[in-house]
C-alpha cells in the first residue's frame, strides 16, 4: 500500500519548483507554443542578430544551436557558415523541431542536423567550434546541459548566450515585462538577475552586452582550455 500523501508539502513543493528548471513544465511551455513563437520573437530579432554576429564564425565552420525551437537562427548561421558549414539543433519540443525541419527542407539545407533531445541527454555528433544558446534560459540555469555542450567544442570555441534578465529594480514597468515573458517561456526564475553566471566557470574572455533597456543580455567568451 502506498503511504498516504502529505498535502502539507505541495505547496512547498510548488515553491520549491521555481527554483529550479523543470523539463516536463518546459517541455509544456514551448509545445504551446510553437505556432505562434516566430511572432513572440520578432521584438528580439536585433538581439538573436548581435548574438550570431558575436560568435565570429566563417565558412566551413560547425556550430551547435542550442535550444533551437523553430529554427529561426538558422538562416542567419548558414549565411556565415555557408554551405561547406554544419548546423546541429537540438530541441526537446517535437512541435518546435517539426517546423524547424520544414525550415530547414524549404530552403535546402542539407548540413543542418535537428536532434530530439533535452540538451543534457543529446547526442552531439561532432566538435563545434561555437555555440549559440537564445533565450534558453532553462538550459543556462542546467548545470548538466551546459556541461554536455562544452564537452562537443573545440578548444577556443565560442559560446554565445543570450536571453531575458531582470532590469535594474528601479524600471518596475520593463521588469513587468520580464516576468510576464518568463511566465510564459520560463520553468524557473532563479538566476534572471545574472543568467549568464553558469558561464563564468566556463568561458574566458567572458563580456556581457545589456539591451531592450536592460532586459535583455548578450553573454559571449571563449572556452576554457580543459
Amino acid at each position: 500500500m502506498d503511504p498516504p500523501s502529505d498535502d502539507r508539502s505541495q505547496p512547498f513543493q510548488r515553491l520549491t519548483r521555481w527554483f529550479t528548471p523543470n523539463r516536463s513544465t518546459a517541455l509544456r511551455q514551448y509545445r504551446s507554443r510553437a505556432r505562434i513563437y516566430d511572432l513572440e520573437l520578432l521584438l528580439f530579432e536585433p538581439v538573436r542578430q548581435r548574438a550570431i554576429q558575436l560568435l565570429r564564425l566563417k565558412k566551413g565552420d560547425r556550430v551547435l544551436d542550442v535550444g533551437c525551437g523553430t529554427g529561426l537562427s538558422l538562416t542567419a548561421l548558414e549565411s556565415y557558415l555557408g554551405p561547406e558549414g554544419s548546423i546541429v539543433g537540438i530541441e526537446q519540443s517535437p512541435e518546435m523541431l517539426e517546423r524547424a525541419h520544414a525550415r530547414a527542407a524549404e530552403n535546402n539545407w542539407t548540413n543542418v542536423e535537428l536532434v530530439s533531445a533535452s540538451v543534457e541527454e543529446a547526442a552531439i555528433p561532432f566538435a563545434a567550434d561555437a555555440a549559440l544558446f537564445h533565450f534558453t534560459h532553462d538550459i543556462m540555469r542546467t548545470p548538466g546541459a551546459l556541461a554536455n555542450v562544452v564537452s562537443h567544442l573545440k578548444p577556443g570555441a565560442r559560446i554565445v548566450a543570450a536571453g531575458l534578465k531582470w532590469a535594474p529594480i528601479r524600471t518596475l514597468p520593463l521588469n513587468l515585462f520580464v516576468w510576464n515573458a518568463a511566465m510564459r517561456s520560463t520553468s524557473t526564475l532563479e538566476g534572471l538577475a545574472r543568467p549568464w553566471s553558469n558561464l563564468e566557470a566556463i568561458l574566458q574572455e567572458l563580456e556581457v552586452e545589456q539591451m531592450l533597456g536592460g532586459t535583455v543580455y548578450v553573454a559571449s567568451g571563449i572556452v576554457k582550455e580543459r
